[in-house]
């Protein structure tokens, strides 16, 4: 199936920002599915409550590397309190939008950001509201072309 991609989905395929590895990262949350083909995971480097570092490691299609991509562009240099708000929908939008078939790549960033947060937050015995990491209800896994 061809997809309509837009230039910034293009662009942070072709060209992501913060791949790699984080050493001894403060939370690290991996999401995905290996059946459906996409996994992603982040890495965040946290001081003082601020995300100083981020970094991704996507395994999927044009548009989870790109969500990826954005999602820690969208969250580096910002508190962890604002990195939880992040939405997919936030993805798409900082992507000029996504198909509708791909719209769960965005679901999968936000929630791999979330699952970081939920790591250092449990490293640092950090207390929080378990409802702010429940699932997103995704339904779309295992249904992209």
């Amino acid at each position: 199936m061809a997809m309509n991609y837009s230039e910034k989905v293009m662009d942070h395929f072709q060209n992501p920002r913060n791949v790699g590895k984080i050493e001894n990262a403060d939370g690290v949350g991996e999401v995905g599915n290996a059946k459906c083909g996409d996994i992603m995971k982040i890495y965040l480097k946290i001081d003082d409550g601020i995300i100083t570092d981020v970094k991704f490691n996507t395994f999927g299609c044009a548009s989870a590397i790109a969500t990826s991509s954005m999602a820690t562009e969208l969250i580096k240099g910002k508190p962890v309190s604002e990195a939880l708000k992040l939405t997919n929908q936030a993805v798409v939008e900082a992507l000029d939008g996504l198909p509708p078939v791909k719209i769960h790549c965005s679901v999968l960033a936000e929630e791999a950001v979330k699952a970081a947060v939920k790591d250092y937050y449990d490293k640092n015995g950090i207390e929080y509201d378990p409802a702010e990491f429940a699932d997103s209800g995704c339904d779309h896994c295992c249904r992209c072309d």
